[in-house]
């Protein structure tokens, strides 16, 4: 019983980490704003660049979309710090971005949309 108890304990580990699963339908209901311009999917753009792998990533780096200067000279690495005052007001963080996003104000938005992001590989 116990083997069988561990085995699915790392069966289920194993599936939490299973970049696939993770899907838009799992994302917050503050990503909801985000997902008008931004896909999850890799290599599949919007309006916006895909977000699948974007944690950890430098900003304008991604191959296959056309970003602003301003997002390719900013130097920026999206990680949780930067991401916390970006998604608060993009357009204090890299002034002259193309994106028309105003920002999410409510600090638990924002790191449930981070929390997501960091799932999206």
């Amino acid at each position: 019983m116990r083997v069988n108890r561990i085995a699915g304990l790392v069966f289920g580990a194993a599936l939490l980490s299973v970049p696939s699963l993770v899907s838009a339908a799992d994302a917050p209901a503050a990503f909801t704003l985000c997902k008008a311009c931004h896909s999850v999917d890799a290599g599949k753009n919007g309006v916006g660049p895909s977000l699948a792998g974007v944690f950890g990533r430098k900003a304008g780096t991604m191959s296959g979309f056309k970003f602003s200067d301003p997002h390719i000279k900013s130097g920026l690495t999206w990680d949780e710090p930067t991401l916390t005052k970006y998604l608060a007001d993009p357009k204090t963080v890299i002034p002259g971005n193309k994106m028309v996003f105003a920002g999410l104000k409510s600090p638990d938005e924002i790191k449930s949309v981070i929390e997501y992001l960091k799932t999206l590989k």
